[in-house]
């Protein structure tokens, strides 16, 4: 399928908790629900970017809005019985695995095209009628509006992300199925509970009836409840089969802070309790300076003999939780670490080669990926392209370089872009993309990608064209790539 690691603004995914239920989203600074009404030009919205859904190596930060959001309850003067929906979504029995199967086959792709027709009319007002989604439910249910951060800036546009992913992925059952359950079990440290599904059901459906009023009625409906319905259902069973073996969160300390660069710090924690991951895998994570806000980052080495974490964290500008584990986190501060995430990981089992790209601080994952391949004790070849803006951001070039002279089956070919001051010396001026164009052949290779999502993008086509296929293409910013129609 398909990394991130570093700044704030996470890709994610792969993805890493980010949904239909997205409390306390990963990177989703403020918006304020609405005093009074629940009018769309009065719901809440936010003046930020949308970045939140990228994944841990995109190198933005959405930017916060001033002020502080309403209590909960503030808008209790609004007129939710005005509101044209359906009562709340039903939960269905425990499924049996995470492959979503919410109907026959021909009902299944009946009700695709009428879920597909409801998006494609609310599309034209994504921003209100998710707005409106987010008023209705905390005038609704004000219980829940503790659960997501004071700010929800990016909120808005992480819901409607996550809407069209889980609609173009409906008819693919098992691709749905893992998406989702990584989705349930992200969400188990948000709180987030079984009684919480319908209530957010209910007001999703009801924002889509009003602002999908042509393509709105009995059997649409009908579609969106059983869409709802296996859908929420495969995310609490995830939840449930979760519980029974790892905690909701990990407590975390701080026992090495490093600043690489102003703006780079390399931070190692130590967990409270043993944290299984694969390298290539990422998690959220949640400081003491901004409690509800999580954002995704990559492990940037391979699991340890003493079980210690590393990460790459580059400060963006109004990057709230980037900023403080750069500039404010010390050893001893105690971080909270959520499950981990992602599908960029090594098949051992396979003796292909290993393509790999990373962009900035999506280096970390990179790293980690070949500490993994070193760990097997069995060579095989692994070619590295480390691009960056800069010689500056080439920040953790030294220790990529130790590593291909310890291993004669790693090459390390760092790239700087064009234009930049005097490259390195060992380093090649140019794009990326280009770069890996002057070598190969990489058809016989498994390619790897980690960065901000425009390099991935632009990565997956130059390594499709290059006879690569796109099943042997890996990276964990799916929500963004399939929001964008990729």
């Amino acid at each position: 399928m398909t990394t991130m690691s570093g700044s704030d603004g996470a890709s994610a995914g792969g993805s890493g908790g980010r949904g239909w239920f997205t409390p306390a989203s990963d990177g989703a600074p403020a918006e304020r629900p609405a005093p009074g009404t629940l009018d769309a030009a009065q719901a809440p919205r936010g003046t930020g970017t949308a970045a939140a859904e990228m994944g841990p190596e995109a190198e933005v930060e959405p930017t916060a809005a001033p002020g502080q959001a309403a209590a909960p309850g503030q808008a209790a003067a609004a007129e939710p019985s005005a509101v044209p929906g359906p009562a709340a979504a039903p939960v269905a029995e425990p499924a049996a695995s995470s492959v979503v199967v919410p109907a026959p086959a021909e009902e299944r792709a009946a009700d695709s095209e009428l879920i597909r027709a409801s998006m494609a009319e609310l599309e034209r007002s994504s921003a209100a009628a998710t707005a409106y989604f987010y008023a209705l439910l905390f005038v609704q249910y004000p219980q829940l509006r503790e659960m997501f951060p004071a700010a929800m800036d990016n909120q808005r546009d992480r819901l409607f992300r996550a809407l069209l992913t889980a609609v173009r992925l409906y008819d693919d059952g098992k691709l749905l199925g893992d998406y989702l359950a990584n989705l349930g079990r992200g969400h188990r440290k948000y709180g987030t509970l079984p009684t919480h599904y319908p209530a957010v059901g209910e007001c999703l459906m009801a924002a889509i009836a009003r602002y999908a009023p042509t393509s709105w009625g009995p059997r649409t409906e009908a579609a969106w409840v059983r869409a709802y319905t296996a859908i929420s259902q495969t995310m609490i069973d995830a939840a449930a089969e979760d519980e029974r073996r790892a905690p909701a969160w990990w407590d975390a300390e701080i026992v090495s802070h490093e600043l690489r660069t102003p703006e780079i710090a390399v931070i190692t924690v130590r967990p409270d309790q043993p944290y299984p991951f694969r390298a290539g895998q990422y998690t959220s994570l949640e400081t003491p300076w901004w409690p509800r806000v999580w954002r995704h980052y990559s492990f940037a080495s391979a699991p340890r003999p003493d079980g210690l974490l590393t990460f790459h964290v580059k400060s963006v500008p109004a990057g709230w939780v980037s900023s403080a584990l750069v500039q404010r986190a010390r050893p001893g501060d105690v971080l909270r670490l959520g499950p981990p995430a992602g599908s960029m990981i090594v098949d051992h089992r396979a003796d292909s080669g290993l393509l790999c790209l990373g962009g900035g601080t999506g280096i970390a994952p990179i790293k980690a990926l070949v500490e993994d391949v070193a760990g097997q004790g069995r060579p095989r070849p692994v070619e590295v392209f480390y691009g960056a803006r800069t010689n500056h951001d080439l920040y953790d070039l030294d220790t990529m370089l130790r590593l291909q002279d310890r291993h004669s089956w790693l090459s390390v070919r760092p790239v700087v872009a064009a234009g930049a001051a005097q490259a390195a010396a060992q380093a090649l001026a140019g794009e990326l993309p280009d770069a890996v164009r002057r070598y190969g052949p990489w058809s016989a290779y498994d390619g790897y990608l980690s960065g901000p999502p425009g390099m991935i993008r632009t990565g997956v086509e130059t390594l499709v064209g290059l006879g690569i296929p796109s099943h042997r293409i890996r990276h964990d910013s799916l929500d963004e790539l399939v929001a964008q129609g990729a």
